[in-house]
């Protein structure tokens, strides 16, 4: 009761402030770790602490002392369990939110988009199977080297004849970078999600285990059913329909595209100053 008699009004901002960034902090957390392997670690987590309070509450000495002994040596197992997690999520710390692009390069961004969008209808229409990965701020170099380099501008046409069966490229993942097709026939993680559906096979598994150990986004294009989903951050999105999928694309591929920007912006400041 004295804490909140002695209250100054500064200190009520402080207050609020740290519970604001608290809060969001979790919030944040929550909406990274919401659909993956990660929940159901953290239910895991929860039930062994109500088991350790109601040890410390009925003063079971045993049973207390085992508890104890798993937290203090599951800190370290943490770190080992969440690393996907924790990676991506300091990734996206490391990102942050830029501002400012230009329309001429919203309007290549579209294009893009367009073409991608046209050439997955097509193989969703005929069953033909499909894995677009694109690159965000995670460099994907060490996968583009294990397929056919390309550099190539995209076009419908040819991501269609790039996964037509039989075909020297069909086989493997295809990896856009800046705007263009930068491979194609990659090889890339599988996901080990035990919590993954069987039905799922080995592409939609790739597209998955490309997104958790990258901030990529990936298109797949299943030739049993014929379903177009996508992936991000370790989750799958099945059967989602095309104003989704163009929504969700041009949300996601926009933000890399204003950091690419900034980039390319600083680095010729750089350039004109050492000339200069």
């Amino acid at each position: 009761m004295s804490y909140f008699s002695d209250m100054t009004w500064k200190d009520s901002i402080k207050d609020i402030i740290d519970i604001l960034i608290v809060s969001y902090i979790i919030y944040k957390v929550l909406n990274m770790v919401r659909g993956t392997r990660a929940v159901q670690l953290l239910k895991g987590i929860l039930v062994l602490v109500v088991i350790w309070a109601v040890s410390t509450f009925l003063d079971l000495y045993t049973l207390k002392w085992l508890m104890n002994q798993i937290f203090t040596f599951g800190i370290f197992a943490i770190f080992i369990i969440f690393q996907p997690e924790l990676r991506r999520g300091l990734e996206q710390l490391g990102r942050g939110k830029i501002f400012g692009r230009s329309a001429e390069n919203d309007e290549e961004l579209s294009k893009l988009i367009g073409e991608v969008i046209k050439a997955v209808n097509y193989l969703a229409q005929r069953k033909i199977g499909a894995l677009i990965v694109f690159e965000r701020a995670t460099g994907l170099n060490e996968y583009t080297e294990s397929g056919i380099p390309m550099r190539s501008v995209v076009s419908s046409e040819l991501l269609i004849n790039i996964f037509i069966p039989n075909t020297p490229l069909h086989d493997g993942a295809l990896i856009m970078q800046d705007g263009q097709i930068a491979a194609a026939a990659c090889y890339l993680p599988l996901s080990e999600n035990p919590f993954i559906s069987k039905e799922l096979g080995t592409r939609h598994r790739a597209a998955i285990g490309i997104s958790e150990v990258a901030d990529s986004v990936s298109v797949v294009v299943s030739e049993e059913t014929g379903q177009i989903s996508l992936a991000i951050n370790g989750q799958i999105v099945r059967d989602i329909k095309e104003e989704s999928l163009i929504s969700k694309l041009y949300q996601e591929l926009r933000v890399t595209s204003m950091l690419q920007e900034k980039r390319s912006a600083f680095w010729k400041r750089k350039g004109e100053k050492s000339n200069g």
